[in-house]
């Protein structure tokens, strides 16, 4: 992609506007928190105390939108007490410009390290550095500093305790995401009957097993119809892309895959009437026809073999989801598993060794840490230089745009400057029109805050809006002229902007030069993890689920790390010199099909105590080490050998009868070689032709 169209795709991005369902009860009870934070100040210690204050319940409350599943009174305590920590540094600091700058610039450092953590820990960090350039302008004295410091800290206790008393959706996001994956499996059962070889998106249950994440106090409170629904989706998985594949279920064509179809559509009937209970916390309706459909009594007289032991196991699955759903069956909430979340200070020493892993060359974190903290000493020594005065603006503006990647960093530029010149111009205008006093600026930045929080999940350019405006009016409060308002203020934030433009395009840490490696590293987790599965039929006896577990979310990681690679790459204006787009996607849809066979057999392991099948040691071994030397392969821009495998295969006397494991296995394994020779073509075309499933 060229730098023109680039500019032109990360512009529109930037002022795109989504349609996202909002929640005005929880930007209320942020704007009420911030309303009662700031009024009170404002009362008992004058405009400048509340300025401060405003500041610090604004930025809680901003942390609580963030996306995690930490608790968000945790997120608002944190917010709180580190924005008091650097204002008040930086109000030690701010009367000496060169000490001031220094401070600045290792602030941002640290703040871009902390992406190593999460977006969330980097967004609250970079967060506290952009507020404190604005708040140390607050003329005061040391005392005052401290004082400052202290009503940013309760501002963040204010949300805190605002979000515990008056709890909105409990456990709300928990729900959505396991709702997200009940209705995303839905939609992979219907399209499996149009496409029986359609390949399953994982995004959705890993974002729910990320929500399923609890302490043991958060295990016992939990509600019931959220424990272990997500367990049974899993199963769910694999028995439904078994059930539909021709070369391991039932022909192409006849009276089977007629029944098949509507054992889909049937699923996921079902599992969307899951996925509303879920969310709601309603009871779940079921339309009758769905049910009878699962269980008529002819599925035994038309469905035979792996295709009948696979309806059967998916109508009992779907009455465990149906059983869970509505909160019944669940039992003990002690005694079910869930998966448990350390406390944060455990998590401590692990983000430090982190970091210092990447203090290494090459890291995106580093080079986005140097990128933040460099542009924010320039733009903040060139807004001191400037005539305009209020020259914060121009760091406070890169901080808030600057992000690892490209396409995030040039799209907030864009959308910064375009909500700065919407927001400062309508605040200016109200200013001028209605002459407001200390009591009314503090209500207008209020109803400010209140937009920005409702708005802030439909896109950047929207909430530049209403930030650009509250801060304008908050300011106001303290004194600042606002007649200086508009032209000052746009010119500093868009030589923000464009200063982070600037470092980014001369110190980039671009996507496309390591797709092959996310290629590679996708491609031996897919390996262990059809070989994990294969074991399993080497060993029935002592077959080890917890390995192929494992091996399963490590293979979704890694398509996800791709993914995310590869949406990234897609906007940058750089060319893989030895992978084309077209080469990649050819690639990424033959390993998603890799997948999805590993995912068939898994479905059809045999049960504890059955015979084992000979030749999967020697499939299992095989696959280790092709897919291994695979993965070394891509990376040195060499194409895949897939002999082993192709040997294993060659010497497999495949058992004359149809559906003992022995066949499907075969079967299964012929159709993942097939997939894997068209992983090497597509990397060894010029011009590959798209994957065609087989």
């Amino acid at each position: 992609m060229s730098w023109l169209r680039a500019l032109k795709e990360t512009a529109r991005s930037g002022l795109k506007v989504e349609r996202k369902r909002l929640e005005p009860l929880i930007a209320l009870r942020a704007a009420a928190g911030l309303a009662l934070v700031a009024g009170t100040s404002l009362v008992l210690f004058g405009p400048l105390v509340a300025v401060s204050s405003a500041f610090g319940a604004f930025q809680a409350a901003i942390a609580t939108f963030q996306r995690s599943w930490r608790p968000r009174p945790v997120l608002a305590l944190i917010s709180g007490a580190t924005l008091a920590v650097s204002t008040f540094v930086g109000y030690l600091t701010a009367a000496h410009i060169a000490l001031f700058v220094v401070l600045v610039a290792l602030w941002t450092f640290g703040a871009g390290l902390a992406w190593t953590a999460g977006p969330t820990a980097g967004i609250i960090a970079l967060s506290n550095v952009a507020i404190m350039l604005v708040t140390v302008t607050l003329p005061t004295s040391v005392a005052g500093a401290a004082g400052h410091a202290a009503v940013i800290a309760v501002g963040g206790v204010v949300q805190a305790a605002l979000v515990v008393l008056f709890p909105v959706r409990r456990w709300g996001a928990q729900r959505d995401a396991l709702a997200d994956a009940l209705s995303a499996e839905a939609g992979y059962a219907r399209r499996l009957r149009q496409d029986p070889t359609v390949p399953f998106d994982p995004a959705p249950l890993m974002h729910a097993r990320g929500a399923a994440a609890v302490t043991e106090r958060e295990a016992r409170r939990r509600p019931a119809e959220l424990h272990g629904t997500r367990g049974i989706a899993e199963r769910i998985r694999p028995v439904l892309a078994s059930l539909a594949d021709p070369a391991v279920g039932v022909p192409a064509e006849g009276r089977e895959r007629d029944r098949v179809r509507e054992l889909l559509d049937a699923a996921g009937s079902v599992l969307d009437a899951a996925a509303r209970a879920v969310r709601h916390g309603d009871p779940v309706k079921v339309a009758p026809a769905a049910l009878a459909a699962l269980r008529t009594p002819d599925t035994g007289a038309v469905l035979t073999g792996p295709p009948r032991r696979a309806a059967i196991r998916l109508a009992a699955l779907l009455d465990d989801v149906l059983e869970t759903a509505q909160g019944a069956g669940t039992g003990d909430a002690d005694a079910v598993p869930h998966r448990r979340r350390p406390p944060l200070w455990a998590l401590l020493p692990g983000a430090l060794r982190a970091m210092r892993a990447e203090l290494r060359p090459g890291s995106p974190i580093l080079r986005h840490a140097l990128r933040v903290s460099v542009v924010a000493a320039v733009g903040y020594l060139l807004g001191a230089a400037l005539p305009f005065g209020h020259g914060y603006w121009a760091p406070l503006t890169s901080v808030m745009v600057m992000r690892p990647d490209f396409s995030q960093t040039y799209a907030r530029s864009v959308a910064r400057f375009g909500g700065t010149l919407v927001g400062v111009g309508a605040a200016t205008a109200v200013v001028q029109a209605l002459h407001p006093d200390v009591y009314a600026g503090a209500a207008m930045a209020v109803v400010c805050a209140f937009g920005m929080y409702l708005v802030m999940s439909t896109g950047y350019a929207a909430a530049s809006v209403f930030i650009s405006a509250y801060v304008v009016f908050l300011l106001g409060m303290g004194g600042e002229d606002w007649a200086q308002t508009v032209p000052e203020r746009v010119l500093l934030t868009l030589l923000g902007g464009v200063l982070a433009m600037i470092a980014y395009a001369v110190y980039p840490a671009w996507e496309t030069p390591r797709l092959r490696t996310r290629l590679a590293d996708w491609l031996a987790a897919d390996g262990r993890y059809a070989a994990a599965v294969v074991d399993c039929y080497a060993r029935p006896v002592d077959r080890d689920r917890t390995a192929v577990r494992e091996a399963l979310l490590a293979a979704r990681d890694a398509r996800i790390a791709w993914r995310e690679a590869a949406e990234k790459a897609r906007h940058e204006p750089v060319r893989h010199r030895g992978l084309s787009r077209a080469a990649a996607e050819s690639a990424a849809e033959a390993l998603a099909q890799a997948g999805r066979v590993a995912m068939l057999m898994e479905a059809h392991i045999p049960e504890r105590g059955a015979p084992p099948v000979p030749a999967a040691t020697d499939l299992a071994r095989a696959l280790r080490t092709a897919t291994g030397q695979a993965g070394k392969a891509v990376r040195d821009r060499r194409a895949p050998d897939w002999g082993p495998v192709r040997d294993v295969l060659a010497s497999w006397q495949t058992p004359p009868a149809e559906g003992v494991p022995d066949a499907v296995l075969h079967s299964a394994a012929t159709m993942l070689l097939a997939a894997l020779q068209d992983v090497s073509e597509s990397l060894t075309d010029e011009a590959p032709r798209p994957h065609e499933p087989r």
